[in-house]
């Protein structure tokens, strides 16, 4: 293992940019994650773990994380970088308390944090808060939809307190700004005197974090302590990052001959099990976590035969998820029954079996219902399932769902697939082309609001049309329901918590019922380090905390 107070961490993912206005890949969002600071975040325990997760020191393939509660922190408390609460909590960072809301669900006021400093110096207050937000919204990135949908205007009102005005209510707005693209920039480095207003900068960042950025070249980046920062200063004394690009191999054989202290995204299924095995007998160590990253299979309503509600539901009752999990992901998953997983509030496992149905019987209903509705062994329902070929676990899976289908329905469907690469796939699959798609989803914030009205709502359409402008149109469902977008209306205004899961779990259940999406697996993710090392941790928003990680033997770094 390496040795000095720096930790070394290998990865095959290289950030596409690191500018926030722009950043909305895994890559890239977990390093502005690590540099950054935004008005919210999501606690961790004292030690540093996800509060379900496993203990470095051990290994549970069975540890969860939980929990979504609230807390509140000390304005005047010296805080780590993630202060406050259990794993899930949504705390304070650069804010000191949860909003003010008004009653109308419009207003949100948020009171500061003093003593702060960007890494060039400037100074933090509300005006710096709302020009990086502004920026957020006006650069025109990936990302930016997520507040320019929602957010009229940003103010300072006060040299320490923000104000934030909704175009209309919407209940998950405190978790959206958890969101670590949300970060807060220097207006001295990112504003018209810095020369980045009206463009990207993607090799640049000044914000508020305890790191700085020293350097990103194309296969390391140098992470420094930053020594101004205003919380607890990281457990080790700054983080180099090995990129090995789109090469599981090498930093598989980099993690086991000890170059690299910790290695996190991503392996192949086979070497996951190969270092789960050693660290179950001392070799290294292992924290697995149940990720929030769904699959999916998407039904295209506008294309026949998914047309016919009999032919989706009946496809729905075939998939055989255990055999899914033991075939295409070697067990490194998790059984999804709901399009909202189910550590997320509101989730309803809405697509499992009743205890008491039996599938034999499930499966003789699916088939009784194709023949009624024409088909048979000699005219199946014939259905084509694409996937992104660059995925060897959804290529697995298309294959396992082609053979397992058509025999569970006594072939009266028939499943052929194809792959497509990922970037062609992505920019047809809102145009239509595909009969059914395999889609994975990484959420945005921690909000069962975030995995239904991104795929279920419709801002224009009608029955006969299905939805011609809108998330239902974007994911290739083209999915059109007056009752879902009415209650996805109401969801999002609701101020009462437990009107909104009511809620959520009624729109949960119409989606099951009408069948645009069939929930298959959601991923567990997986983090390796070497003996000795702690603090090792992956948040439920599948945010891997730098700070935390220590090696032993060495000293806390001293600001």
């Amino acid at each position: 293992m390496q040795t000095g107070d720096r930790i070394i961490l290998g990865t095959t993912l290289r950030p596409r940019t690191l500018d926030p206005a722009d950043a909305y890949e895994v890559s890239s969002l977990n390093l502005i994650y690590n540099l950054g600071d935004r008005l919210y975040t999501y606690g961790l325990n004292a030690d540093g773990r996800d509060s379900d997760g496993l203990d470095t020191n051990g290994l549970d393939a069975d540890g969860l994380n939980a929990d979504d509660s609230s807390d509140r922190l000390n304005s005047d408390s010296k805080s780590s970088p993630n202060p406050g609460g259990n794993s899930g909590d949504l705390v304070p960072q650069l804010a000191t308390e949860l909003p003010q809301i008004s009653d109308d669900g419009l207003t949100y006021t948020i009171p500061l944090r003093s003593g702060v400093t960007f890494h060039d110096g400037t100074a933090f207050d509300a005006a710096a808060m709302a020009f990086s937000l502004e920026r957020f919204m006006t650069q025109g990135g990936k990302p930016a939809f997520l507040l320019r949908d929602i957010v009229d205007r940003v103010e300072a009102t006060g040299d320490l307190e923000l104000t934030i005005h909704l175009q209309q209510p919407f209940a998950a707005f405190t978790a959206l700004l958890a969101f670590p693209g949300l970060s807060a920039l220097s207006p001295t480095a990112y504003g018209e005197s810095g020369g980045a207003a009206g463009g990207f900068q993607p090799e640049q960042w000044v914000g508020t974090g305890p790191y700085r950025l020293r350097d990103m070249e194309e296969n390391t980046i140098h992470l420094e302590v930053f020594a101004d920062y205003w919380g607890e200063p990281p457990a080790n004394g700054g983080v180099d990052i090995q990129i090995y690009k789109d090469n599981p191999a090498n930093l598989f054989n980099s993690f086991r001959t000890g170059q690299v202290d910790v290695a996190y995204l991503n392996f192949d299924p086979q070497q996951i099990e190969t270092l789960m095995a050693d660290a179950a007998a001392g070799r290294g160590q292992a924290v697995v976590t149940q990720g929030v990253a769904v699959t999916l299979m998407v039904l295209n309503q506008q294309q026949p035969p998914l047309d016919q509600l009999p032919v989706r539901r009946a496809i729905a009752a075939a998939v055989d998820r255990p055999l899914l999990l033991d075939r295409a992901l070697q067990g490194q998953g998790e059984l999804l029954y709901s399009l909202v997983p189910p550590q997320v509030p509101g989730s309803v496992p809405v697509f499992q079996p009743q205890e008491s149905a039996d599938r034999s019987t499930m499966l003789a209903q699916a088939q009784a219902d194709l023949r009624a509705a024409g088909y048979g062994p000699e005219n199946p329902a014939a259905v084509e399932l694409w996937y992104p070929n660059g995925s060897p676990i959804r290529g697995q899976a298309a294959a396992v769902l082609q053979s397992s289908i058509p025999q569970a329905l006594g072939g009266l469907v028939d499943l052929t697939v194809q792959g497509v690469d990922s970037a062609t796939g992505f920019s047809n699959i809102g145009k239509g082309l595909y009969p059914s798609f395999l889609i994975s989803w990484y959420p945005d914030f921690l909000d069962g609001d975030n995995y239904l009205h991104p795929f279920l709502s419709c801002e224009a359409g009608s029955a006969a049309q299905g939805c011609t402008q809108g998330g239902a149109q974007s994911q290739g469902s083209f999915y059109w329901s007056e009752a879902v977008n009415r209650l996805i209306a109401q969801e999002r205004q609701a101020q009462d918590p437990q009107e909104r899961l009511e809620i959520l779990a009624q729109i949960q259940a119409i989606a099951a019922a009408d069948v645009p999406y069939i929930p298959l697996w959601q991923d567990r993710d997986y983090a390796f380090s070497q003996t000795g090392v702690t603090g090792v941790t992956i948040t439920p928003s599948q945010n891997f905390p730098l700070w935390t990680i220590a090696k032993p033997g060495i000293p806390k770094s001293d600001p």
